[in-house]
């Protein structure tokens, strides 16, 4: 399989180099070069502010970087952003459907407004293939958060786009719906769809073929899982002990020894991380042998790493 560096124009989706964008003073997006395959779901991290959403439109146009170059869906992002945009769906966070109509009459409001052709099939089909025929009248106010992510899904491919934009897409979502809209997110992808979203969810960058890690305008990493993974050079013990007393006992005494990165208790398991492996292991050292505490060495999470580039990290708000 070929890597996207070695990808013929036709196999992408985007392809962009040295995007840079400038609010003020403020430098949020700091030339940035990336390349994703047509029917890839692409996953971008980084702390609030970091420049996810205003990375996501520079990509495929609907934002005008202040230098840089690329294409999209074959379009150039400079001088083509309006064909652009009649090819992509775009989702936001907030639901922004129309609350006092049904879910058929969006559906086909949404139609109207991209003038499709047999509305009425048009809704039809997308209701099947989303799963709300059953509930086509009801008003999208009264939904669950489940369901109306559904609606807003229907909404943004119901005029078969080549690129979807997910902008925090299960915010509030029980984790039941969020398995469900990831399975229909893997199906479109199948079919061809691509796919960027933004995310803070771990199991959800896990779930996206490739992921960056976006912090304050600047791409620290980017790859699949195991490689971002990889690259942070990443090393993890975990300790479990008998009493949640002990655990937050020993998160502060092991956080300030040197080799010591992260510290992060989850429950009665503590992960103890650091990227130089023998210093990591020297700082922990005087407490291996300590009895009720059992020691392991792991594979780091996409949560470590992800803690450790948030605290390598420097906001750039000015």
């Amino acid at each position: 399989m070929s890597t996207p560096e070695q990808q013929s124009d036709h196999e992408l989706a985007i392809d962009v180099k040295g995007l840079t964008k400038s609010f003020g003073t403020r430098k949020v997006v700091n030339n940035v070069d990336m390349q994703v395959a047509r029917g890839e779901i692409y996953g971008f991290l980084g702390p609030n502010g970091s420049g996810k959403t205003t990375t996501i439109r520079l990509l495929c146009g609907l934002l005008t970087p202040d230098a840089g170059h690329g294409t999209c869906l074959g379009y150039d992002i400079l001088t083509q952003s309006p064909r652009i945009k009649l090819k992509v769906g775009y989702m936001t966070q907030k639901f922004s459907l129309y609350e006092d109509l049904s879910i058929r009459e969006n559906l086909d409001f949404i139609a109207r407004i991209y003038e499709i052709p047999d509305r009425e099939e048009a809704v039809r089909e997308t209701l099947e293939k989303l799963n709300l025929t059953t509930r086509a009248d009801q008003l999208a106010g009264t939904l669950s958060g489940g369901w109306k992510q559904r609606l807003a899904l229907a909404s943004c491919i119901m005029h078969k786009p080549e690129l979807l934009l997910l902008d925090e897409p299960t915010a509030g979502v029980d984790p039941k719906a969020r398995r469900e809209f990831w399975d229909e997110i893997h199906s479109l992808a199948d079919e061809g769809l691509t796919v960027l979203v933004s995310t803070h969810y771990m199991d959800e960058a896990a779930r996206c073929h490739k992921i960056c890690y976006l912090a304050y305008g600047e791409l620290l990493a980017r790859g699949t899982e195991a490689e971002v993974i990889a690259s942070s050079q990443l090393q993890t013990w975990t300790v479990t002990a008998l009493s949640q007393k002990r655990i937050h006992q020993l998160a502060r005494e092991v956080a300030e020894r040197p080799g010591v990165d992260i510290v992060a208790p989850f429950g009665t398991i503590l992960h103890v991380s650091g990227t130089r492996g023998d210093a990591l292991e020297r700082a922990i050292a005087p407490f291996r042998d300590e009895a009720g505490l059992h020691w392991q060495k792991d594979r780091p999470t996409l949560e470590d790493v992800f803690i450790l580039m948030m605290k390598q990290s420097r906001d750039n708000y000015q």
